[in-house]
Parts: C-alpha cells; structure tokens; sequence
C-alpha cells in the first residue's frame, strides 16, 4: 500500500531501485524517479539493473549512473522492485534476502515483497511514483518530470493506448509544467534507433503473416537474425505492435527464440480483445491490451495454439459476454 512505501522511505536511509530484464522506458523511468525523488529527501540510493540500458533511455537524468549487478552486493535498508511480475523478474541473484518492496501496475503481478503496492488503475508505474512524490510532500523536479514523463509515454503508446485515462493526462500536464519536455522524449523514443534495430526489423518483418480468418498477425525472430544484425537487447521493441496499425488485424502476438525449443512471446491486441487471458493460460501474465509469456514447444504447433486462444478471445469480444471455459492448451 501507498501508505507502507510512505512510511519506509520516511524512517529508512539507503535504498537500491531494480526493474526487469530487458528494461524498458517505464521500468527505467519509474526507477530512476523515483531516485531523485529519494535523494531530494536526503536519502541514499541508486538505480541497479542486470541488462543495458537501450539508447532511447540514456538520455534521461541519471540514466549514465546505474549500476549493472548480477546480484546483490551492498546493504540496503530496502530494495524497491519496479514493474515485475515476481521476483525472478529482475534477474538479480539474493534479491530475496533483502527488505523487498513491490511497486506494479500489472493485476497479473505477484505480491512477493514485504511491501507490495499494485494499482491497476495506473496506466505506468511512472504514474505510480508522481502520486508517492505528491504523498510523501516532494517536489516534482524537472529530473522526476522528465523521468516519469518517458515512463507514462512508453507504457501509453505515446497516449493512444486503452489504458490511457484523464489522471494519465493530468499527470503528464503537470510533469511538463515542471519541466518535461514531450519534443525531446519523442526524439529520445522514436528517433534514436541503431541500424541493427532497423535491419533486424527487416527480418522479422519478413515473416509476418496472418491468421486464416485474416484478424490475427503474427511474427517470429530467430536467434541467427540477432546475430546476423548485431541487435542488442531492446532493439525489437514495438515490432509486435506494427501489425496492429491494420484496421482488420484485432490481435498480434510475437516469439522469440531465445534457447532450442524456448520462446519468448509478447501479446497484444485492439479494444476489449484480452491477451491477459491468453497469457495466463501459458504461465504469463499482463494487462488486457498488452501481455507476455514464455514457451517451450515447436514453432507450428505454438503459433497455431497462440491462434486458437486469440481467435477465442476475438470471439469473445464480438459476443460482448463473458468468458466461458478456456482452450486446453499444451504447454510442452
């Protein structure tokens, strides 16, 4: 609860801020306002993550002073766990032996800290941090405006996603009346790719096909284009979404290969179709509009599973009435 992290950081004096692998703007623009909003309080911390950072983000304050760790090596009064599923999320080795406090907007999310804040309502844990700033008496400095600012943009679509609400708009006219500058994060977001970014989008494009009631896209990427292209971690965000920019395409999903027979899938969808669902049916988790998993199978036999779950979600919507059973769908 709000009132917990309130209290924590009011009577404690050094903590560490960690988001997920592969972080993304809002796991990274979360982490970091909430630093500077720590340290305007005369508390010690500092942001700790275990992949790079993508460029897109390095422009953002303090973004040139986190630390990679692949565990955790210092004491800390409390480690705050930004936009994780659970604790595995992080990638960070003793992460469970410390004071955890969990801060997500995902409904999906598991209560593994001894603090656990989840607000659902938040369309970005940035959100989350500007309502801790206004709880806590801080003031909004330009650094958390410019931070949480790139964290509501990236977890928004640029304001054009469902969960894009009037507090979201509120909230992101009072980050640029303290400083955020929206051009500047627009350039940082969508106008510093590398070429690998762009050759492996090539690729994957390449793949894309359709469902045969023609609603449903869908892409692979095999480990041979990242190395073929030099792509680093975070160069395919938002391929899953191109699809979607079709009028008829209702759903996307995405896999990656990432071992022999391992995949990782992203999920996403228009409207009232919920890719959440399909995601919990494979062990994974997210919001209605946007979700994740990991796989263990064929390629074929994944992709036409995935199809089949997503067609019955498309189906579900259509119908505008609850869910009734769900697929049996193999997990091998």
């Amino acid at each position: 609860m709000l009132s917990q992290v309130v209290e924590l950081i009011e009577n404690q004096n050094n903590f560490a801020i960690t988001t997920h692998v592969r972080p993304d703007g809002d796991g990274i623009g979360s982490s970091l306002g909430l630093r500077w909003l720590l340290t305007s309080l005369g508390k010690e911390a500092e942001v700790i993550i275990r992949d790079q950072i993508p460029n897109s983000y390095m422009s953002l304050p303090g973004a040139a002073d986190i630390r990679r760790v692949t565990r955790i090596d210092r004491e800390y009064d409390a480690v705050f766990v930004m936009e994780c599923s659970d604790m595995d999320r992080p990638g960070i080795a003793d992460l469970e032996k410390s004071l955890v406090v969990n801060i997500d907007h995902h409904a999906t999310c598991e209560h593994f800290g001894t603090i656990n804040w989840i607000d659902p309502t938040a369309s970005a844990v940035g959100e989350m941090i500007y309502n801790l700033c206004k709880a806590i008496g801080g003031k909004v400095s330009e650094e958390i405006a410019e931070c949480v600012y790139m964290a509501l943009v990236t977890d928004t679509g640029s304001f054009h996603f469902p969960n894009t609400s009037e507090r979201t708009l509120k909230v992101a006219s009072e980050l640029v009346k303290a400083g955020a500058k929206p051009s500047d994060v627009s350039e940082a977001v969508y106008n510093s790719y590398s070429w690998s970014r762009i050759a492996l989008m090539q690729k994957v494009l390449a793949t894309l096909k359709r469902s045969a009631d023609g609603r449903i896209a869908f892409m692979r990427q095999t480990r041979a284009m990242v190395e073929e292209t030099g792509a680093a971690d975070g160069d395919n965000n938002g391929f899953v979404n191109i699809p979607l920019t079709a009028k008829d395409i209702f759903a996307s999903f995405y896999m990656r290969e990432v071992e022999d027979n391992v995949f990782r899938v992203s999920l996403r969808s228009k409207g009232e179709v919920n890719v959440a669902r399909v995601a919990e049916v494979f062990d994974g988790g997210g919001h209605k509009n946007a979700a994740g998993c990991r796989l263990e199978g064929e390629w074929d036999q994944l992709e036409n599973e995935l199809i089949e779950a997503l067609t019955a979600e498309i189906e579900l919507a259509d119908n505008e009435r609850e869910p009734v059973n769900s697929p049996q769908l193999s997990l091998a």
